[in-house]
């Protein structure tokens, strides 16, 4: 049964659809999909293409958006939308410490895990297109991770695409994932720089939170255990287009004065919980190295094992000497599973994720470098979370893919650029640009 409703020149279905758990086993076990369907409200009648959209992630469900919010105005120009919840995510069915056990122990989570990368992603999107279009390839339009689904996409259903657009999400073919984290960290270090450069002031504010953290044992509301490392890891915001003036306005106020001495505010507290729960979103720490996993090698915590190769991030030493603290960004690191309350029941699987020597190719170069569909992609400059150099080799390995390299925006552009944004990639990949 579906379910249409009315949003201000919109109008909204609710769809679902089953799919096999293991595209490898059609006749097993079944999950189910959900998506939102989006189409203008004067075009609701008409016979329009489809424009499928990837999330970002991985562990994220699709955009709830309120109207015509971001790209997705100058998408119903055009197209008949469907906002997909990647398996696991969203209003999909839901994989999360609470419904992993059903699935029996670590080792049994586990497997039942790694049916949820790219591959898996892709092979939903061609099963539930029939349905959808009638059979009809659509455009899709992959942020971030949903960029790594398309360019997985290419690799092994080309067919299915009209057109690919990504934005921000140009993956590397072949790099380990250490080799991602060791491109990784000194952007980060960049950003860092960049936000102390704007806001001076938070190099002392951020000092003393991390010598407070340092020296008291702190377990905010939720239960999370707030540790110096967690603190460093907001940093994850400085790739947003918002996130250094976020980070900042979270800074200002951090400590209250108490009979005790100061401590650390609730709101502050509050902010910070918000911002490290993973409860939302756990398939993001399960399997975010894992997204970068191809081969026999494991990925091992490789973020954790990289940042030894850059002590200036040890918190501990900083504070030794008069150096800014450095905040950290896309990572995921072992002690998350241990401080929040969301993981930690699945830290044992988590470390057999980590451990794993099975992984298949999510990529197909050779099928790449005869690809026949049109391809725009949007590589955003110094982006933090995907390394643009690694993008554009993507690029040059991509037969007849047309970039558009931009410092106007940050990783969030098709968000914070919205319809400009989708407007350049359509006309990229048309050929009108």
């Amino acid at each position: 049964m579906t379910v249409s409703y009315r949003q201000p020149g919109l109008v909204l279905t609710d769809r679902r659809f089953t799919v096999p758990l293991d595209h490898d086993d059609p006749s097993g076990e079944t999950i189910e999909l959900y998506a939102r369907e989006v189409v203008a409200r004067d075009k609701a009648g008409q016979d329009l293409p489809w424009l499928l959209y990837l999330q970002g992630g991985p562990g994220f469900g699709a955009n709830r958006f309120i109207g015509k919010q971001a790209w997705l105005g100058r998408a119903v120009q055009d197209y008949r939308v469907l906002l997909l919840d990647q398996r696991g995510t969203g209003a999909s069915t839901p994989a999360n410490r609470q419904t992993l056990p059903l699935r029996g122990g670590p080792a049994e989570q586990a497997d039942h895990l790694t049916r949820f990368r790219a591959d898996s992603i892709v092979r939903d999107c061609e099963a539930i297109r029939p349905e959808v279009t009638g059979g009809a390839p659509w455009t899709v339009l992959g942020q971030s991770f949903g960029g790594f689904c398309t360019v997985a996409y290419l690799s092994t259903a080309p067919e299915g695409l009209d057109t690919a657009l990504v934005t921000g999400g140009l993956p590397s073919l072949d790099a380990h994932a250490d080799d991602v984290y060791r491109a990784a960290y000194p952007r980060i270090e960049r950003k860092v720089a960049a936000h102390y450069a704007r806001y001076p002031q938070d190099v002392e504010r951020a000092r003393r939170i991390a010598d407070h953290l340092l020296t008291h044992d702190v377990v905010l509301p939720n239960g999370y255990r707030f540790t110096v490392e967690a603190f460093q890891s907001l940093g994850i915001m400085l790739g947003g287009s918002e996130g250094s003036h976020r980070l900042h306005h979270i800074l200002e106020d951090a400590f209250v004065r108490t009979p005790g001495g100061p401590e650390l505010s609730d709101a502050f507290q509050e902010q910070a919980q918000s911002l490290l729960s993973y409860a939302g979103h756990p398939l993001y720490a399960l399997l975010h190295e894992a997204i970068y996993a191809q081969d026999a090698r494991p990925t091992a915590w490789s973020a954790e094992r990289v940042r030894a190769e850059f002590p200036r991030f040890d918190a501990a030493k900083t504070l030794a000497g008069d150096e800014p603290l450095l905040f950290t960004g896309e990572t995921i690191h072992p002690w998350m599973f241990d401080c929040d309350p969301a993981l930690r029941p699945l830290r044992e699987t988590a470390e057999l994720l980590a451990a794993r020597t099975d992984w298949t190719p999510l990529y197909d170069p050779a099928r790449l470098a005869v690809n026949d569909v049109p391809v725009a992609a949007a590589v955003y400059h110094d982006d933090m979370y995907v390394d643009t150099a690694h993008s554009l080799a993507t690029a040059r390995a991509i037969r007849g893919l047309r970039t558009w390299v931009t410092d106007e925006f940050e990783h969030d552009g098709v968000r914070a650029g919205g319809p400009r944004v989708l407007d350049r990639l359509l006309a990229l990949a048309r050929d009108d640009a």
